[in-house]
Order: structure tokens, then C-alpha cells, then sequence
């Protein structure tokens, strides 16, 4: 189960990582894009931080929906849009629920999928976030088919994630700015798939925390 005490927690976090890593995500980026991934996404996520206090009495999809609206509005590039989207889709999984069973999760990340792979229009392979949450969401799924908790479903899926990312690498860029340098895209992670894996490890820190306290 995820509580929506703890989807306040994870976007918090999530905001700390994005600080920490901000520099690290711009530099990947400025192998292959614009250079300012790290300091659009450290805008956005500075918002939603300010923002979570305001929404400790709001389900989740409320909040989900606030952060999409804050991230479309103060994100530029085309983090805000795809990012936006994921979180928007992701609440209109999961509308008027204060607690996510392991198939609300599914659903959640599932929409917040699609809804980036029709907003992006990418696919697996063209060195995109795609790489990243496609491999998660199926090892979530395959975790859940075989009973598994909410903890070791997002184990496995954050573990598909980093491989994910991980084969981001030797890619050729075919999608965003990185496309026009070719070859030269080839041998670095994609920074768009290193800020979803961030989403993804941040949440199951959060779960890793709560365990440990149980």
C-alpha cells in the first residue's frame, strides 16, 4: 500500500533529489541537448515543494494534478510538457483514493506512461525517459501478476529502470535536440531518463523508510 502521507513524502523527495543532482543532470545534458535540463527541472520541483503544504488535505489524485499543473506552468523545454503529462495522466488513475493498493500503482505508473509516450511520441530505443519507465512499469507488473508487495514491486521496477538507463548509454539518439548530433549522442546516459529514474528511486526510498520503521 502507499498512503497519501507518503506521496507527499516521495515529492518531496523527489524535489531534493532533482537539487542534489541538478548540476549532474545539466552537464549530461549539455553533452546532448540544451544544457539546462538540471536547472528547468530544479525550477519546477523548487514550486512543487513550496507548494506540498498546501495539499496535506487533498486525496491523491488532487495532488498528483497540482504538481502537473505547477511543473506545465514553470518547467521549460520539453521537461515541463512530458513531465506535466505524466503527472497528470497518473491522477486521473487514481481519483479520490487516500491509499493506492499495488494495481492502483500499476495503473498510476502505467498512465503516467502512456501519457508521455503520446505526448512524446517515442518509443523504446530512441534514448528518451521511455527507456527508463517503460522497462519499470513492466517489472512492477510482473511483480504484482506474482503477489509480490508494494516494497519489492518497486524494487524490482526501480532495478529495471537503472538497467534501462543504464542501456541509454550506447544509444544513438533519435527523438529532441539530441537527434541532430547523430553519433555523437551515443555514449552518454540520456538526461530525461536519468530524472524519471530519479522519480522512481525517490519513491521507493520513501517505501524503504517506511519498512524500516514498521
Amino acid at each position: 500500500m502507499l498512503s497519501q502521507t507518503q506521496i507527499l513524502q516521495w515529492l518531496q523527495a523527489y524535489a531534493t533529489e532533482i537539487e542534489q543532482n541538478k548540476s549532474y543532470l545539466t552537464e549530461l545534458d549539455a553533452a546532448i541537448g540544451d544544457a539546462d535540463h538540471g536547472i528547468n527541472m530544479d525550477r519546477g520541483f523548487k514550486k512543487v515543494s513550496a507548494q506540498l503544504p498546501t495539499l496535506t488535505d487533498k486525496d491523491i489524485s488532487s495532488i498528483l494534478k497540482a504538481v502537473s499543473m505547477t511543473l506545465i506552468s514553470s518547467i521549460g523545454g520539453a521537461s515541463g510538457p512530458l513531465y506535466g503529462t505524466w503527472f497528470l495522466r497518473a491522477s486521473t488513475a487514481v481519483v479520490g483514493k487516500q491509499e493506492l493498493t499495488e494495481q492502483d500503482i500499476l495503473g498510476l505508473l502505467q498512465a503516467g506512461l502512456d501519457g508521455v509516450l503520446q505526448r512524446g511520441k517515442a518509443q523504446l530505443g530512441d534514448k528518451t525517459m521511455i527507456d527508463v519507465l517503460s522497462p519499470a512499469v513492466a517489472a512492477f507488473r510482473q511483480a504484482v501478476g506474482e503477489s509480490k508487495g508494494t516494497l519489492e514491486a518497486m524494487q524490482e521496477a526501480v532495478a529495471a529502470a537503472q538497467s534501462g538507463l543504464e542501456k541509454t548509454i550506447p544509444m544513438q539518439a533519435k527523438k529532441g535536440r539530441a537527434s541532430y548530433l547523430g553519433e555523437r549522442s551515443i555514449g552518454h546516459p540520456d538526461p530525461g531518463g536519468t530524472s524519471a529514474y530519479l522519480m522512481l528511486k525517490s519513491l521507493l526510498g520513501v517505501l524503504e523508510s517506511s519498512f524500516d520503521k514498521e
